[in-house]
């Protein structure tokens, strides 16, 4: 039977405080994980910090490994912000997230539909991540589909993807028009990524 070795009470309140303090240098929405404080003591240890102070609300559970401090604000404590927090994870885990193409469609205006739980693709496993009472879904997608990050062709491509072919080419006729030569190049460079039927969408787009 394997046991868990405890600390003395004053030695683990002291690295709860030191956990605390680094959380608190980091800016908004950046993960806490255990593997990033382990120059504060052993991973059972850190491990055994991070969930006192998840209990004591004074770090949330984002998802499994990660943790989020509350941003303080003039009307109380608040989860960091999801873009923030999504942004952030990407740059720790070397991962590639992006918006889901239901999220890119709303936001260029071709759709009024507002997803009601936020997705984002990513190049990792999918997953969930849970900041406050909003529910954030990541879900993994092939790397075509992440192609141009956040910039406003990824964009296009995801919405495109989104609508599937039937209402792709109207929608690609309304966009190709608020798109300048340098999207539209961009677009043209990654066109041979993609399944045919968008492929051939995304090239009259950006040569038309």
């Amino acid at each position: 039977m394997t046991t868990v070795s405890r600390q003395p009470a004053g030695q683990a309140e002291r690295l709860s405080e030191k956990v605390l303090a680094h959380a608190s240098t980091l800016p908004e929405g950046v993960p806490v994980t255990a593997k990033g404080l382990l120059h504060l003591g052993s991973r059972a240890a850190v491990d055994q910090a991070l969930s006192r102070l998840t209990r004591r609300g004074a770090l949330l559970r984002a998802g499994r490994g990660a943790y989020v401090l509350p941003v303080e604000s003039r009307f109380g404590k608040r989860a960091p912000s999801v873009e923030k927090t999504v942004v952030a994870l990407a740059e720790q885990r070397g991962e590639r997230i992006t918006a889901s193409g239901a999220m890119a469609a709303n936001a260029l205006g071709l759709t009024t539909q507002v997803p009601t739980r936020p997705v984002y693709l990513t190049s990792g496993r999918s997953r969930r991540l849970v900041l406050g009472k909003q529910e954030v879904e990541l879900r993994h997608a092939p790397n075509w589909q992440l192609a141009l990050g956040n910039a406003k062709p990824g964009q296009v491509i995801r919405a495109l993807a989104w609508l599937g072919p039937e209402k792709a080419e109207a929608a690609a006729s309304r966009l190709r028009t608020t798109l300048n030569s340098e999207e539209r190049a961009e677009l043209a460079r990654v066109a041979g990524r993609m399944p045919d039927w968008l492929a051939g969408t995304v090239s009259r787009m950006a040569h038309g």
